[in-house]
């Protein structure tokens, strides 16, 4: 009885011990396969963060073809809201050429490592070579005397100060305060044929270097023939202050440089007293019978003709919604047409070097300078002096185009 009660026993003990031997090995393959696992996870590259310039994620407006690639059509509108609402980048469909690249831009990745904040893009100075940034609470440049934060200038006898670039030895602000700015608010609405975007800044007085403060509101809107931009800038001070708005697209060429026409509806242009520059002697130059009359209602070619200049004196033929400026490429049918559609924008400045492959146009209120004293007091400089609680709007419609296609609402 003792014997079999042992025998007994000993086999229990035996099936327990193989028991937790098995247990044990189960376990440690548990623990072996996790750290296996975890050392997998951590050799495996974890996928690459969207680039975000400004620390904000980029605003992709897309829509579809659907002309079947008959007549040119817009498909995409890439918008920065951390960088002022920046537009980066417009991309179209052309027949016979598939998708283009209607801006001359750097891809999302390359500008997000351009635009850091850092070094040359100090103040977000680097945004005025890329895609198409908006300017406030002026356009263009500002001269003034130099100081150790920038330069000084003055406004109905205020000085004001802001930050500024060295341009051959002479003190530039150029493109306003707004170019590193991050939105406070963003809306998407999509709709039958494209999409909106709306970005809100709380611009406030530009780190006190503005009479008072102001709000903007930027509002993108795109569809197959157009792309409308609103700029809407609001006093939401107690004081008056000097508004200036503006848009900087550089287009990109897509063949013979020679060959694209130009229309742009000016009677004058600035005179300037150095080229290296850019500042103005004050005066206003017609343009008439000169190599910078491109009124002609189908444009001019440029060329070899070498532009930096601000045209002023703006007109609109009697059909038009307001000054219209076109780019005619006849060797890839297509224009592109830009409608002033704001009373208040009241000069262009276009740069296009004879041995480049852009051109940019820059519908904008005011005249370069316009607080400077060369000016005569009876011109208007194009700034708006916006009252406490009022507002003022930049707005303009940006269309494409085919050069030989009927219009699609005729027969």
């Amino acid at each position: 009885m003792i014997l079999r009660s042992g025998g007994v026993t000993i086999a229990l003990l035996a099936l327990a011990l193989i028991g937790l031997a098995l247990g044990w090995r189960a376990h440690t393959r548990g623990r072996f396969a996790k750290l296996k696992a975890e050392l997998n996870q951590r050799d495996t590259p974890h996928a690459a963060l969207p680039p975000r310039p400004g620390g904000q994620d980029a605003l992709v407006l897309e829509r579809s073809a659907i002309e079947g690639g008959t007549v040119p059509e817009f498909l995409s509108a890439t918008l920065l809201p951390g960088r002022g609402m920046n537009i980066l980048q417009i991309t179209a469909a052309l027949p016979g050429k598939g998708i283009v690249k209607l801006l001359d831009s750097p891809s999302l990745d390359e500008a997000a490592r351009i635009l850091s904040g850092q070094d040359e893009d100090a103040h977000g100075a680097q945004s005025l070579k890329i895609g198409g940034a908006i300017e406030s609470p002026w356009a263009g440049d500002l001269f003034g005397t130099a100081s150790p934060d920038g330069l000084n200038t003055s406004w109905h006898g205020m000085s004001l100060s802001v930050p500024a670039m060295q341009r051959n030895g002479v003190a530039v602000a150029t493109g306003g305060l707004l170019l590193a700015s991050s939105s406070s608010a963003i809306k998407n609405n999509f709709m039958p044929d494209g999409a909106e975007a709306e970005a809100v800044y709380e611009a406030g007085d530009y780190d006190g270097h503005w009479p008072s403060t102001m709000r903007l509101t930027a509002t993108t809107q795109l569809s197959a023939r157009s792309i409308e931009m609103r700029v809407t800038a609001l006093n939401t001070g107690k004081d008056p202050q000097p508004v200036g708005l503006g848009w900087r697209p550089r287009f990109a060429l897509q063949g013979d440089r020679a060959q694209v026409t130009l229309r742009l509806p000016a009677a004058m242009r600035e005179e300037i007293r150095d080229s290296r520059t850019g500042a103005p002697t004050g005066h206003l130059l017609p343009v008439e019978g000169t190599r910078y009359d491109f009124n002609s209602h189908t444009g001019v070619a440029l060329g070899s003709i070498s532009l930096d200049d601000t045209f002023a004196h703006l007109h609109q033929a009697p059909l038009d919604s307001g000054p219209i400026v076109e780019l005619r490429d006849t060797q890839n049918d297509y224009g592109l047409r830009i409608t002033m559609l704001s009373s208040s924008i009241k000069a262009i400045h276009v740069e296009a070097p004879a041995d480049g492959k852009s051109i940019l146009i820059e519908p904008r209120f005011n005249y370069d300078d316009p607080f400077g004293r060369e000016w005569a007091q009876q011109e208007d400089t194009g700034m708006v002096t916006l009252q406490p609680g009022r507002s003022v709007q930049w707005r303009i419609r940006f269309e494409i185009f085919s050069l030989t296609a009927a219009p699609v609402n005729q027969p």
